[in-house]
């Protein structure tokens, strides 16, 4: 329940702040008496749609401590905080990266780094990993997060999400202006939106918002492949990233909030992989033993 409430709060303050900037900056009035102002409506849709995503991404360290209970380890208090802290500031210094923050959860096996960049990241780590795999394991799967932060993914992914959003706030609000235009024919009325635009801009924001996330998930997975030779590197071999994947195959993946989801470990089969943030395990094993 916390973290329905936390999403839809996080949801709710993003449009809010969007809503203001818009209407400050007269972006949101692309109509005029002679019809669609493509200009002002691609200004409005580039602000609503980057705006969202480098919010979304400038509240996610907070979010997800919110959301899963991570407590960030400040002071190790036992064997296995020191363990862990110690095993995330090796890989960092080998992959020339500041210090992130070290945090643990209660939950079943996962884990996710997230942050706005480089230089403010977290990893964290669920007590239900520390516990199910070897310490092998667990560094492979850590030096897959410490990969992520290297590797820029979660700017990455924000600036993607960027693009689709405002491509589907633009197309949404074109086509729902030619469908009003076609229903309002002939009529005297003047030029401006009608309930043809109202509902049509929410139908296409809803099928192209699908089609969008398809497309972030997409290169959601690619960087997975990404991430985990990132890992091997760190760890000078594949093998451990092997046998951690080939234990996630066995075990049941902790639910992570959406908005660190692509930062989590677990993957995808069947046709509806096409959502998954994750490639199939086995698809994983393979890319790691083929680079061999």
């Amino acid at each position: 329940m916390k973290r329905v409430f936390l999403l839809i709060a996080t949801n709710l303050a993003i449009m809010l702040v969007l809503g203001v900037v818009s209407t400050l900056t007269g972006a949101h009035r692309f109509f005029s008496g002679a019809g669609l102002d493509l200009g002002k409506l691609l200004f409005f849709a580039l602000i609503m749609g980057f705006g969202g995503s480098f919010i979304s991404l400038w509240m996610s360290k907070t979010i997800a401590k919110w959301s899963t209970g991570a407590q960030v380890i400040e002071s190790p208090a036992n064997s296995t905080e020191f363990w862990l802290v110690d095993t995330v500031r090796r890989f960092s210094e080998k992959a020339g990266l500041p210090m992130p923050e070290v945090a643990i959860y209660e939950g079943e096996p996962n884990a996710f780094a997230t942050g706005a960049s480089r230089n403010s990241s977290m990893v964290a780590v669920s007590t239900g990993l520390l516990q199910s795999m070897t310490r092998s394991e667990a560094e492979a799967v850590i030096a897959h997060e410490v990969a992520h932060i290297a590797n820029g993914d979660m700017v990455t992914l924000t600036l993607i999400q960027g693009v689709v959003n405002t491509f589907v706030i633009f197309l949404a609000r074109v086509v729902g202006w030619v469908v009003d235009s076609a229903m309002r024919r002939g009529s005297e009325e003047s030029a401006g939106p009608g309930i043809g635009y109202t509902i049509t801009v929410v139908i296409c924001d809803i099928v192209f918002g699908i089609l969008a996330s398809i497309i972030v998930m997409y290169f959601s997975r690619v960087r997975e492949f990404r991430a985990d030779a990132g890992a091997a590197q760190l760890l000078g071999t594949p093998q451990p990233m092997v046998a951690a994947l080939q234990r996630l195959g066995g075990l049941s993946a902790g639910e992570l909030p959406q908005n660190v989801a692509t930062a989590g470990i677990t993957g995808g089969a069947g046709w509806m992989a096409l959502f998954s943030s994750h490639p199939p395990i086995e698809e994983r094993i393979a890319a790691l033993q083929n680079a061999r």
